[in-house]
């Protein structure tokens, strides 16, 4: 069953762990790979990579990307989220923080933070603007 709009954009605001996806241009299938991110409901969906990585390039060129976040536990429930880069450039001190927060215990984000180079770090913002999502109930 699809998630109304609220509980969607309340399961994307949770510390998942996404599959981004975008488009390889060179005749193979879509890059796939996980990353870490940061959402609030209403507002955009922003990531950060090596300005210099393979999916940096490919998103620069295609100029869209998608997530997809999924719950495995009972009940199975996944957001999938598409549109387009409305902002990149290079991250902040806060970007670094806000999204390393969400994952890592406490007492290791200002370690984490201190030892990222964030001279070579890219922020991505990404408009959600095609959704797809399902709540598949409980599990066997």
């Amino acid at each position: 069953m699809p998630l109304s709009l609220a509980d969607r954009e309340e399961f994307l605001a949770e510390p998942h762990i996404a599959s981004l996806a975008v488009e390889s241009g060179d005749g193979r299938g879509p890059l796939t790979v996980p990353v870490w991110y940061d959402y609030s409901p209403g507002g955009d969906v922003r990531f950060l990579t090596d300005g210099d990585s393979v999916k940096a390039r490919l998103i620069a060129k295609a100029g869209r990307f998608s997530l997809l976040v999924q719950r495995s536990s009972p009940t199975y429930r996944y957001v999938s989220v598409e549109g387009p880069v409305v902002r990149s450039g290079p991250t902040t001190l806060e970007d670094l923080t806000r999204i390393s927060s969400r994952y890592l215990p406490p007492d290791a984000v200002s370690g984490y933070v201190q030892g990222s180079d964030l001279n070579v770090l890219v922020t991505f913002r990404m408009r959600p603007e095609h959704w797809l999502s399902a709540d598949l109930g409980a599990l066997g």
